[in-house]
């Protein structure tokens, strides 16, 4: 089989008188130089139409190369009687072409629903952190507002996790008076916080 040839270099002048019927047929039986004779008629034919098609000249020889190794192997599968070898040629081509831009497509589409997705964590991931940045400046403003004693405790309390009496023990105070100053705090806490209940 001869290289092939770029597309859009020969036309299929050079073969006008063949039948490219007989030739498909002798295709079919796996003659090469019989494909070669086809590949030369076809090629810029199928090429015109892919292009027009997929519209990228690198895709397009790359999807025409395809349909002519189609051509070649689907030979066996060609029926003179349904239609010429140029009209079946060309309905592969435009069937090949169509599913490049459709596969293109979804490809553009899947990294573009990817990227948004992305985008969408990012910016929730940023939101939740400025969210909770602004909480906790609030806790501490609000824990400023507290008495000392208050403070200690609900801080013991919240924020180390010790019990009534491990905070009572830890501050070296009555528990009932760490009971009341907890209350009390955390009362003080909820309406400086804007908490209701």
């Amino acid at each position: 089989m001869n290289q092939p040839i770029p597309f859009g270099a020969r036309g299929s002048a050079d073969h006008a008188g063949t039948d490219l019927s007989d030739v498909m047929h002798q295709v079919a039986q796996g003659d090469k130089r019989a494909f070669s004779v086809l590949y030369d008629a076809l090629a810029p034919l199928v090429f015109g139409i892919v292009v027009k098609v997929v519209r990228d000249r690198a895709q397009s020889e790359e999807v025409a190369q395809e349909v002519m190794i189609d051509l070649w192997r689907q030979a066996a599968r060609y029926r003179s009687e349904a239609g010429a070898v140029t009209a079946w040629a060309a309905t592969i081509a435009h069937r090949r072409a169509v599913d490049r831009v459709r596969s293109a497509q979804a490809a553009a589409d899947r990294e573009q629903a990817q990227a948004a997705r992305e985008h969408t964590t990012a910016f929730d991931e940023v939101a939740e952190q400025v969210e909770t940045r602004l909480e906790s400046e609030q806790v501490r403003r609000c824990l400023r507002g507290l008495t000392e004693l208050q403070r200690q405790a609900v801080t013991l309390a919240y924020y180390q996790g010790l019990t009534y009496r491990e905070v009572a023990e830890a501050l070296r105070t009555p528990l009932p008076t760490i009971k009341t100053r907890m209350r009390d705090g955390l009362i003080r806490l909820r309406d400086c916080m804007g908490v209701t209940t």
